[in-house]
């Protein structure tokens, strides 16, 4: 999945080479985590990356979150293109009960299979089952579901995975133990920390790891006080993406 976000990032900034093999092909890759600290963008860019697929000409998006958004996030011009997003479905699922039951019964589903399917806000629904058991069950649940939507998609298809979860900068040995754990499924990771900025705008630094798709590449991503998003290339490492990141439990890159 993570180079549907690679493209949306790269869009907006110049200097992004496309990854070997990255060209014309419609697999979605490996899961992927989205982690950030609250506030640090991760719902904008779950967004970007469902108008992305949308755009695509494959099967709608599912996007499932605890709650409706306030508003839909505008950094991209694709934000109010209607054609996209009338491919995106959006459910509620208020607990980690009707999580499990909307997992469980997508064979149910009528209309065509989802070619991405994104969850926002993982840690609202751990919260509830606190223990490993039950999140490694759920992340599990998440991997079959998109497994089954590929399957429904047929020769060629392939269902995207994509979750955002919330880190805080200060993780107890609770958080880091989900944390490792999530991680055993997610092999690409995607990591956002803000940076200090001015005049309203909100800065992140992204961090996209893609689980041996390819080298590690950053950005400055900076949201305008109207909602705008800008984008620059950081720097591509073509070595271990993983041998200078930060603590893991704290979310920095």
């Amino acid at each position: 999945m993570a180079e549907t976000l690679r493209r949306v990032l790269s869009a907006g900034s110049a200097g992004s080479a496309a990854w070997p093999g990255e060209e014309n092909t419609a697999e979605a890759g490996p899961p992927l985590l989205l982690l950030g600290a609250p506030g640090s963008g991760k719902t904008a860019l779950l967004f970007a990356a469902a108008l992305e697929a949308a755009g695509e000409g494959r099967g709608p998006v599912l996007f499932l979150t605890r709650r409706p958004l306030q508003s839909l996030p505008c950094g991209t011009g694709a934000a109010r293109d209607p054609m996209r997003l009338q491919k995106i479905r959006f459910q509620y699922p208020s607990s980690t009960r009707e999580l499990f039951h909307l997992l469980c019964s997508a064979h149910e589903t009528p209309g065509p299979a989802p070619s991405l399917l994104l969850l926002d806000g993982l840690e609202e629904y751990l919260a509830e089952d606190p223990g490993a058991e039950e999140s490694a069950y759920l992340a599990a649940l998440l991997l079959d579901t998109a497994a089954y939507f590929s399957h429904r998609l047929g020769p060629g298809g392939d269902c995207g995975l994509m979750v955002a979860l919330q880190t805080q900068e200060v993780a107890d040995s609770g958080d880091a133990l989900h944390l490792a754990l999530l991680q055993r499924y997610f092999p690409a990771q995607c990591w956002l920390q803000p940076e200090a900025s001015g005049s309203g705008e909100h800065r992140l630094r992204v961090c996209l790891e893609p689980g041996g798709l390819g080298p590690r590449t950053e950005w400055w991503v900076t949201f305008q006080p109207g909602g705008k998003m800008t984008i620059s290339l950081l720097q591509t490492q073509a070595g271990d993406p993983s041998s200078d990141k930060g603590s893991s439990s704290g979310g920095h890159p």
